[in-house]
Order: structure tokens, then C-alpha cells, then sequence
């Protein structure tokens, strides 16, 4: 009877691991355009318009190996997702900016994304994630 119960648990048990790999993806970001190896990428992930550039879902920070990096962001949740990236160069652990509060170290986001007169906007670098996605980004 015992023998039973367990069977059972371990079915139950995997059916609910094979549903939530069927909601979830992964995220595999590639960043390029830093001109050296020095410092490190700092990587964001927001989940939504308001907290974009605010405050990440996610991140992570990677090294440089000839002037590219790539983070894996694992088992995220389908939806509509933005990136952002900043080389800190000089290996402060922010992100330098002038008095008028512009990066001063190269920056990027997804779908390639620049602001006018600003940083750029969600609706612009926003993708949406059903399957495991390749999100290209480029420093400038």
C-alpha cells in the first residue's frame, strides 16, 4: 500500500514540474560592443513598463572575455520582458553619469533601443518570451 502512495506522489510530483517548465523559458542575453576586457556588465530584467530602468524583476554581473559576455536568465515566467545593460569600465560598481545625470559608460538594451532626449522607452525594447529566447544586445 505504501509503494502506492509513493507512486503516486512521484507521479503528481513530476506533472507539476513539467507544468511550470511548460509556462517558463529561458532568457540567454549576449552583450557586445565593449571596447576592453576591463570592468564588468552589469544586466537587468524588468517585467513591466513602470519598473523599467527602476527597479529589475532580475539581474546579473559578468565578466568581459574578449569584449563580450552572456548571462542566462533560467526559468522565467512567459510574458513581456525589456533588458538593460551597462559596461562599468572603470569598475566602480555604478553606472557614471555627467551633471545632467547621461551615462558617461556604454549602455544598451534590448531590440537595440535608444532614447530621445532620454533614456529609452519599455514599448521599445520589450519582447515577449514563450520559448527560450536569444536577446542580442549591444553597448554604445
Amino acid at each position: 500500500m505504501n509503494k502506492i502512495y509513493i507512486f503516486i506522489f512521484l507521479l503528481l510530483a513530476g506533472l507539476v514540474k513539467l507544468s511550470a517548465q511548460a509556462t517558463t523559458a529561458n532568457i540567454t542575453v549576449t552583450i557586445e560592443g565593449m571596447k576592453s576586457d576591463k570592468g564588468m556588465v552589469y544586466v537587468a530584467l524588468y517585467d513591466t513598463e513602470e519598473s523599467f530602468l527602476k527597479k529589475q524583476m532580475k539581474g546579473a554581473i559578468v565578466k568581459i572575455i574578449d569584449k563580450k559576455s552572456t548571462v542566462v536568465f533560467k526559468d522565467i515566467k512567459h510574458g513581456v520582458y525589456a533588458i538593460s545593460v551597462f559596461h562599468d569600465a572603470n569598475n566602480n560598481k555604478k553606472m557614471d553619469t555627467n551633471f545632467l545625470g547621461i551615462p558617461k559608460e556604454p549602455i544598451g538594451c534590448s531590440n537595440e533601443a535608444t532614447g530621445f532626449m532620454g533614456p529609452p522607452k519599455f514599448k521599445n525594447a520589450k519582447f515577449s518570451l514563450s520559448k527560450d529566447v536569444i536577446v542580442p544586445v549591444t553597448v554604445q
